[in-house]
């Protein structure tokens, strides 16, 4: 006894057939934020129109006009601007009733002033939300996130108990970001560290510097020649968004022998624990995505017991109408009251003493053998 085949379903009705469900979920992905942004508009409408009837049947002293700001800022942070601007007509329908209801004067040219203020910021934050495409204040969530993210990668890996390291950064204006940047990598006894300085200061570098951070926080350690890496990927970056200085050192712990490239930073200079002096390194090169071929004279050394390297970008010794030179030499002065108090403790003092009287961001790194 023969059987029936079954039915073939044609291709193209599989495959959506086997869409379907994904194409379902991803609609209640987007009706989720769409339905918390109405319910939420619905909410707030009826609170502004409650609001306004109760301000003009019941009592203007318990149900101030003036809460309706409240309501017009709780709106800007929350709403999407399309759902915002119908809160504000209810907003608006509210405080008419109540002028209608009690006279002008029940609404006063302040709260007016302060109304129309409070919704012009509102349209602000949630045009601008609207534009990074986040709800609430997950916009500023996302920038302290990435914030942590580059604290956290500009500090140093773990040392060897007979070594010693020490990180400082000082951003201008006391922002959080700044255009200066360290990355750091280990890997058994050996040691990376690469300090870059972006054009620019505080927030305005900021953005860019967080780019480069994660670039050059992967370049780190996956190739040899570290700063050539980092110079050809900026050269293929189109547009003039300014220079990009950087120093590489890397480090064997186990001998103290270092390599020092330099592309356009201010020079490393070292401690030489044997005669007490500071003595600035040779290694120089061109500025970072400037040329397709970077050529770096590198510089080499060893680190023995009690001498230390230090690493620092050009905020500690440019100022206004002053020779680079000059700063330089004052940062060496200025270095020799670390030996006193030591590496660790004198660090955060000669960033101190070096930024006093101009506002630029600076970083110093110090690695030393005690």
């Amino acid at each position: 006894m023969s059987s029936r085949p079954a039915p073939l379903i044609p291709p193209r009705l599989r495959a959506l057939l086997v869409r379907v469900p994904l194409l379902v979920q991803a609609v209640r992905l987007v009706r989720r934020p769409l339905a918390r942004d109405r319910n939420l508009l619905l909410t707030l409408t009826v609170v502004s129109l409650v609001i306004g009837l109760l301000a003009a049947e019941v009592s203007t002293e318990w149900f101030s006009p003036s809460l309706l700001i409240l309501v017009t800022l709780v709106g800007g942070l929350q709403l999407r601007l399309r759902s915002l601007v119908k809160l504000l007509v209810a907003v608006a329908v509210a405080l008419g009733y109540v002028a209608t209801q009690l006279g002008p004067g029940s609404v006063g040219l302040g709260l007016l002033v302060t109304t129309g203020f409070t919704t012009v910021l509102a349209v602000l934050m949630a045009r601008t939300r609207g534009k990074l495409g986040v709800q609430g204040l997950r916009g500023d969530a996302m920038l302290l996130e990435l914030r942590d993210r580059l604290r956290s990668q500009g500090e140093l890996p773990p040392l060897p108990k007979d070594w010693g390291g020490k990180v400082v950064l000082k951003q201008a204006g006391g922002s959080s970001f700044g255009g200066d940047f360290l990355v750091s990598l280990r890997d058994g006894d050996r040691v990376d560290i690469a300090l870059v300085d972006v054009s620019g200061k505080g927030v305005d570098a900021g953005t860019r510097a967080l780019l480069l951070s994660g670039t050059f926080g992967g370049l780190l350690g996956s190739v040899d020649d570290f700063l050539p890496a980092c110079n050809a990927y900026l050269h293929r970056q189109r547009g003039d968004e300014g220079f990009v200085t950087a120093v590489h050192v890397r480090l064997d712990l186990a001998t103290g022998d270092y390599t020092i490239t330099s592309a356009g930073h201010p020079p490393v200079v070292k401690f030489d624990a044997g005669t007490g002096n500071w003595q600035v390194a040779s290694a120089k090169g061109v500025v970072l995505g400037v040329v397709p071929d970077l050529h770096c004279e590198p510089d080499s050394g060893t680190l023995r017991k009690g001498d230390a390297l230090l690493l620092y970008t050009d905020g500690l010794i440019e100022q206004p109408g002053r020779d680079i030179d000059a700063g330089l030499d004052r940062l060496l002065g200025e270095a020799e009251r670390l030996l006193p108090s030591g590496f660790r403790d004198g660090a955060r003092a000669l960033v101190n003493a070096m930024a006093s009287g101009h506002n630029d961001d600076c970083a110093l790194v110090l690695i030393w053998r005690p």
